[in-house]
């Protein structure tokens, strides 16, 4: 038995297309029991007319709250215990729900679609971008972590609903829903897929959601495991620190000197902050 959650905003061009799809895939499934739950997110296109024609059920937002919100509104709406995410744009192939699910009944808490292919890449700067993120949050985590933020997966409802407090209301709940599970040391698995081209037009600003993505990983960081984001920093600091005196002995620059001990001291400086956030983070935790 399972709920299938879909966000959508402004997606009437895509829409029918993808509930008529899943249908197909779950009723091949021949599961017990299945129910779609779209919510709408304030649409203003035909999107909310389209899916009252679907036979489905449909959670309708007045205004545009965000993408983490919605599935949160779903998640909370779900009959099942288990529920599978996935977005509104046809860009994930529903045809492989079933190699996820079978992944899922193995014992896995979250299996996740990591995207694959030319249309995930995209441009150099998206790439580049994505690295960054990659890095920071492998680099806190301790673990390789194919794709952080597909919004392919399956989970259970109730182990989800935990985090929510701590989940993102905007686009990187996905980002940030991973990172719960990993940090958390629930078993998380990745299911290659290939990932498609997007049905209409994008809602993604790539530096304004980017920021936002980067803001939810270390917040979401700073509550799970604050030491690894202060010791990133302090790294930082005495890297910092060496091209300062290495400016002063190579380029004979004063500035560079004070600049390199500057630097250790704020190293310094921060990894004691860390130390005391860890600390708080264990007192609290023993308080639950």
């Amino acid at each position: 038995m399972i709920s299938v959650v879909i966000p959508a905003f402004n997606e009437e061009d895509s829409i029918e297309n993808i509930i008529k799809e899943l249908l197909d895939v779950l009723k091949k499934m021949k599961l017990p029991s299945f129910e779609i739950i779209l919510i709408n997110d304030g649409s203003t296109d035909n999107t909310l007319e389209i899916t009252k024609k679907l036979n489905i059920e449909v959670i309708s937002n007045p205004e545009n709250i965000g993408y983490g919100f919605s599935l949160k509104r779903g998640i909370e709406k779900a009959k099942f215990e288990t529920v599978f995410i996935i977005d509104a744009d046809q860009t994930y192939p529903i045809e492989e729900f079933p190699k996820l699910y079978q992944e899922y009944l193995k014992g896995f808490d979250m299996v996740i679609g990591q995207r694959t292919g030319s249309f995930f890449i995209e441009s150099s700067l998206k790439f580049f971008l994505r690295r960054i993120l990659k890095f920071l949050v492998e680099f806190v985590a301790s673990k390789k972590i194919p794709d952080i933020n597909s919004g392919m997966r399956i989970f259970n409802r109730d182990t989800i609903k935990v985090f929510f407090p701590h989940l993102s209301d905007s686009f990187s709940f996905t980002t940030s829903s991973t990172l719960a599970y990993i940090m958390n040391k629930k078993f998380v698995s990745f299911i290659p897929i290939k990932y498609k081209k997007r049905t209409g037009q994008s809602k993604v600003n790539l530096f304004k959601d980017s920021f936002k993505t980067s803001l939810g990983i270390i917040q979401c960081i700073t509550y799970y495991n604050p030491l690894r984001i202060f010791i990133l920093f302090s790294i930082i600091c005495i890297s910092l620190s060496l091209i300062g005196f290495m400016g002063s002995i190579f380029l004979n620059l004063n500035s560079g000197y004070y600049l390199g001990i500057g630097g250790l001291l704020l190293s310094v400086l921060i990894l004691c902050i860390g130390l005391l956030a860890d600390l708080l983070k264990q007192i609290m935790d023993q308080t639950k």
